[in-house]
């Protein structure tokens, strides 16, 4: 009898296990084929097509391929950029059209190049299209800041943010960036040889600056503070670089491999370097002199959080800190270089930029606040609307290419 009682144990065991492995089983099989195949059916009877699915994989392989090997070939001085940016949009888009499905794992993303119909996703149909989810080392190194936050902590991150980017306030940060310019300017000037000539690698000069003015616009600190956190951050990004040529293993980056080791170590350097910085900069808050200079993004966070009603954690100060040093340096030091081969490739525009400059600033050559809004070849492109949609979604395509950084 007690033979029988403990067979009848073991075989409920047995068939609970194998329920539950076959219940894993089954949404492996929804997650990784059922899923993927039902959403190619659903586009292709709309005509959307795309390069097919490989379970587990998805489109990553072919991806990462296309753009090392177009990274790896020279690139003639030309406008024509996307063959070499977005290689694997170029290619795709010939064989499937300008909208088409890709594949990143089981996970889909609608790609599409209508003017008009990116227009109408980011303003009248913005509330259906959330942002995309980053690669979890890509958004370690960004942050969980403005960029990837959703709903009303969005909102309100950016209620408190804004201020910071109002053209008056930003008019007051124009001679804090020109200091950063002329002090960039002086070691090209003492290198000059007789010619009045000199080469110079723009790019690594542009990225120092950046900075530099980030450094300073947005914190409100020296260059020194914020170098260390730079230099981490660039470490972070060879980490994520190679994490993204792999196929994302769900909760593998909890695993304690040395890669994944060395990225934890690095987040908790640069959280402690911003929480130096922030707390530096608390302790400074009661000099009565900064209330009458620019606001700037370290300071509206950290009066938030003294507020009990803005609900602003030291850890909300932190995350929002590294999107803007990893984000704001990326984008305007590559800008600011592609400008520089663009005016290089049409010195025509460097003859009228010039004169424009020379007419309006005078004999002083810097421009002031005032002088910004008469500028007109030498002008900022006007504001986009959810620019940072469309920031987040750049950052992605940027964390794609990443791996060429090597």
């Amino acid at each position: 009898m007690v033979k029988l009682l403990l067979y009848y144990c073991w075989l409920i065991k047995l068939i609970a296990i194998s329920f539950l492995a076959f219940v894993l089983l089954l949404k492996i099989v929804v997650l990784l084929w059922w899923k993927p195949r039902r959403i190619e059916h659903h586009f292709a009877r709309q005509g959307i097509r795309g390069p097919p699915y490989r379970i587990f994989i998805g489109n990553v392989k072919e991806l990462v391929e296309m753009m090392l090997k177009a990274s790896s070939q020279p690139m003639p001085f030309s406008h024509n950029i996307l063959p070499r940016v977005l290689s694997f949009y170029h290619h795709w888009k010939k064989i499937y059209g300008t909208t088409f499905l890709v594949w990143f794992g089981p996970t889909v993303r609608l790609t599409l190049s209508d003017p008009d119909l990116i227009q109408e996703i980011f303003t009248s149909k913005s509330e259906f299209y959330e942002k995309i989810e980053a690669h979890p080392l890509v958004k370690q190194l960004e942050g969980d800041g403005l960029l990837s936050l959703k709903g009303e902590k969005w909102a309100h991150h950016r209620k408190i943010i804004t201020p910071t980017f109002h053209m008056e306030n930003l008019k007051l940060l124009v001679p804090v960036v020109a200091k950063s310019v002329m002090d960039m300017l002086e070691p090209w000037y003492s290198t000059m040889s007789d010619s009045d000539e000199v080469e110079i690698e723009v790019s690594e000069w542009f990225q120092t600056l950046t900075e530099e003015v980030i450094t300073r616009t947005a914190f409100g600190s020296s260059y020194e503070d914020g170098k260390a956190i730079f230099r981490l951050q660039a470490q972070q990004m060879v980490l994520a670089a190679v994490a993204f040529q792999r196929v994302l293993i769900p909760g593998y980056r909890f695993f304690p491999t040395k890669r994944n080791v060395n990225s934890w170590r690095l987040d908790r350097e640069i959280s402690k370097s911003l929480m130096k910085l922030i707390e530096r900069r608390r302790e400074n808050s009661s000099n009565k002199t900064r209330h009458h200079g620019p606001k700037d993004l370290l300071g509206l966070m950290i009066q938030a959080s003294n507020s009990s009603s803005d609900h602003v954690t030291v850890h909300d100060i932190v995350e929002e800190c590294k999107s803007f040093f990893f984000a704001g340096k990326q984008t305007t030091s590559n800008l600011l270089t592609w400008t520089t081969v663009l005016l290089a490739m049409h010195p025509q525009w460097q003859v009228q930029a010039r004169e424009e400059v020379s007419r309006v600033c005078g004999s002083r050559g810097i421009p002031t606040k005032d002088d910004v809004a008469k500028l007109k070849t030498v002008k900022p492109p006007p504001p986009l609307k959810d620019l940072d949609k469309i920031h987040a979604a750049c950052l992605h395509c940027a964390s794609l290419f990443l791996q060429t950084k090597k």
